[in-house]
């Protein structure tokens, strides 16, 4: 009886140990399975810039004033973002992008040199933080067509496309896409989209832009953004992108945009404005070149915009009960047309040094802008100091694949009432998977 109490305690005593062993395999595979399918990444941007050249409000309306005044300073964290994705399996897959820009909420105070200096809040987004990517993903065929609803990428021009700091040669991101389109441009709304050999496809419909947003410094740029809980959408837009890589080494690429804004704010509108639509329409241009130890990348992008005129006078203008104290307006003409045409060329030195070839890079470019976010309009004179070209120069040295160490010389070239605009800024980035 003793006996058989043993032999059964001690069978049961080596039933447990293997259940105990098999569970602990089954929840260490279930926990690499789920590793297998998450991903966790980011990118980030530290810089440092001192620009020698006066940071008045009033130095555009007069130039003569402030020609010599003292170099001033800036750090900042343009970009620091946290990616999430998951692949739930059976062509579904999901993305979020968290991003803080300027290592903050999006809420900041400025000195407006379009109301005579005074100081203003400007909330480019209600809430604390950016949720500039949230999308559900449904594969089809091996990735050869896809379906992607939510907060997604608007792939116009290079500088939405392409906008991680490995992406470009620059400190900060190009200033002439900048100056005129959003970025990085974020909305809800519907992809459809794929790659098929040597061909990728994209075309996505959203809501339009708020023209209420618009400004001669900016363009659209601001269009994209609302001071609200939730994005207008009481008019609509497509955007489409195709991207071709049938030359070693080289991506040739051509995005648009059309779609109307001026329905798209809480006023009311009516009389002879209601037949009006703000139709804007974009087209951009863009290509890479990597191969021989070479780095070119380009693009040229241009935007038109239907009532120019009729949207400052409604937005701006029209009658004083629409400007009432906190309006997003930006009170500014808005232009007719704006432009865009950037390239770099950057040249790899360690290709040349057998013991650092493979481990190390240090690119060494230039880089040259035109822009105008003001190129057509009924104003232009008033507002020539919108025009600028830029020329800049530098290094970007990679101690490792995921950080680059910036350092360039730019500047900024006005029309010649205007003072040029001269700047040196260092930078330390970082864009990589942690799992």
């Amino acid at each position: 009886m003793v006996k058989s109490n043993i032999k059964t305690t001690i069978l049961g005593v080596g039933m447990l140990l293997v259940s105990t062993s098999i569970c602990a395999q089954n929840n260490s595979s279930d926990s690499t399975a789920v590793k297998k399918r998450l991903s966790i990444g980011g990118y980030g941007e530290a810089v440092m810039t001192r620009n020698f050249y006066s940071q008045h409000f009033n130095r555009y309306k007069f130039p003569e004033q402030y020609k010599d005044d003292k170099s001033h300073g800036r750090f900042d964290l343009p970009h620091v973002t946290l990616n999430i994705g998951y692949d739930f399996g059976k062509g579904w897959t999901m993305g979020t992008e968290i991003e803080f820009e300027h290592g903050g909420t999006e809420s900041a105070v400025e000195i407006d040199a379009d109301e005579s200096g005074e100081y203003e809040a400007e909330t480019e987004k209600g809430g604390e933080v950016a949720l500039e990517q949230f999308w559900i993903n449904k594969a089809f065929w091996n990735g050869r067509f896809n379906v992607k609803a939510g907060e997604i990428i608007i792939p116009v021009g290079e500088i939405n496309q392409h906008h991680m700091p490995n992406e470009f040669f620059s400190v900060y991101r190009s200033e002439g896409e900048a100056a005129i389109l959003p970025n990085t441009w974020h909305q809800v709304g519907l992809s459809l989209w794929g790659r098929l050999k040597d061909w990728r496809y994209e075309a996505q419909f959203t809501s339009g832009l708020d023209a209420e947003r618009f400004g001669v410094r900016n363009f659209v740029h601001y269009g994209a953004t609302s001071p609200y809980e939730y994005k207008i959408a009481n008019v609509y837009a497509g955007s489409a992108r195709i991207d071709n890589y049938s030359v070693r080494g080289l991506r040739l690429s051509l995005s648009g945009y059309y779609g109307y804004t001026l329905a798209n704010t809480e006023k009311s509108i009516g009389g002879s404005y209601a037949s009006l639509n703000g139709a804007l329409a974009i087209g951009s241009f863009g290509f890479q070149l990597n191969r021989w130890n070479w780095l070119v990348r380009g693009n040229a992008t241009y935007a038109h915009l239907d009532n120019a005129d009729e949207l400052t006078a409604f937005m701006n203008q029209f009658p004083k009960h629409t400007q009432q104290d906190g309006s997003p307006s930006k009170h500014s003409p808005i232009a007719e047309a704006a432009y865009s045409i950037g390239i770099e060329a950057g040249y790899n030195i360690f290709s040349q040094i057998r013991s650092l070839r493979n481990e190390q890079k240090l690119y060494v470019f230039g880089r040259y802008e035109d822009y105008d976010s003001y190129a057509k309009g009924s104003q232009t004179i008033g507002y020539a100091y919108t025009h600028v070209k830029r020329v800049a120069c530098g290094v970007n040295y990679m101690p490792i694949k995921q950080i680059i160490i910036k350092g360039e010389w730019g500047k900024r070239i006005l029309p010649s009432q205007y003072n040029s605009e001269p700047s040196l800024s260092l930078g330390i980035t970082y864009v990589g998977w942690f799992l």
